[in-house]
């Protein structure tokens, strides 16, 4: 009986190794290389995609936008994207917006199609969405294998009807029904695709006390989700001491798989002009900086650290600087980071 239970263990130890997430959020991709962009590796000219895929990526978030008009994140556009990323074996974190633009901390615009709804006729359309979008991706063929019920919802999500932290009953109605939408637009339960996993994504990733402010606070209305997903610039978000102790706190409170789904560091001076840097903003900082963060994340207690995401590496123009690829379309030594973890 041991002897089974201790193999039990083992086993399922090593599928929860396999499953950590090398990722990047690589929703800028194609629009970059559709408008002639070329990525490049050692001076050879790659699809962004299998440059990635070479250096062990193998996870790939993409946003969506409800109805874009500035920004190319569309259904259309993401299935595209994702069905190219599917062909070449990555796994699908799927994050909306619930907006036609970006959301965040500083601003959560509801989309045009539902101003002027109620709370509730806002509660079934969110549903009704989640669902059809989750289904338009099944019927691609790239059912999602993670989703994020909206993106760094610290604050809330479609304001101001769900405006933390005066609005939380609104706010957990907008999450148990993006839930409900994944879970219905998957298809039967029973089927042959495994569920899609469910992320809650806020920005305090080196803030433990707004973060137990804020799952506490969700977890009182019986939300079920699998994962928890942070943000980490540490500009904005801490040293990597308070990321770690953040970590730490998350894996002994809430027992739930931990990712850093955003992360970024530039390899040119930006940030810190008039402040001491953690790290050189130069190509050899940037790479030094993933990897701590890779070990911090891999340190997290239980082994619940999952994966750590980039935020949008492959990009040109003016978010250039914290990408993984210089001024000549170049691959930075940041892209090397995880060689050592996958290579065989």
């Amino acid at each position: 009986m041991k002897r089974a239970l201790l193999l039990l263990i083992c086993a399922a130890a090593g599928l929860r190794a396999a499953e950590y997430a090398i990722g990047a959020d690589l929703s800028f991709l194609k629009q970059s290389e559709d408008r002639g962009t070329v990525f490049k590796d050692c001076g050879e000219a790659k699809p962004g995609l299998q440059i990635f895929k070479d250096h062990g990526y193998n996870w790939i978030r993409l946003r969506l936008f409800h109805t874009p008009t500035q920004l190319p994140n569309s259904l259309e556009y993401t299935i595209a994207l994702a069905k190219a990323a599917h062909q070449l074996g990555y796994k699908l974190l799927l994050d909306y917006h619930y907006s036609d633009t970006w959301a965040d901390p500083g601003k959560q615009f509801i989309p045009k199609a539902w101003e002027g709804l109620s709370h509730e006729q806002m509660v079934q359309a969110l549903l009704d969405y989640t669902k059809q979008t989750t289904s338009a991706f099944r019927e691609a063929g790239v059912l999602p294998d993670m989703v994020q019920i909206g993106n760094e919802i610290t604050n809330g999500m479609l304001w101001p009807d769900a405006r933390l932290p005066a609005n939380w009953d609104h706010f957990a109605d907008f999450i148990k029904a993006g839930i409900a939408g994944v879970e219905a637009g998957s298809g039967p339960i029973g089927g042959n695709a495994p569920r899609p996993r469910i992320m809650i994504h806020i920005d305090k990733g080196g803030d433990a006390a707004k973060t137990k402010w804020f799952f506490d606070k969700l977890n009182s209305y019986g939300v079920k989700y699998d994962v928890i997903g942070q943000s980490y610039y540490p500009w904005w978000h801490g040293s990597l001491n308070d990321l770690r102790e953040n970590l730490i706190f998350m894996a002994n409170e809430y027992h739930k798989d931990i990712m850093v789904v955003e992360a970024a560091y530039n390899w040119q001076p930006r940030e810190y002009t008039k402040k001491p840097a953690p790290f050189a903003e130069s190509p050899e900082g940037q790479k030094e900086f993933l990897e701590e963060v890779n070990r911090t994340v891999q340190a997290t207690p239980f082994g619940l650290g999952k994966g750590v995401f980039w935020w949008e590496p492959a990009v040109s123009g003016s978010r250039g600087g914290r990408g993984f690829f210089g001024a000549d379309g170049n691959a930075l030594p940041v892209m090397t980071v995880f060689d050592k973890f996958t290579r065989r």
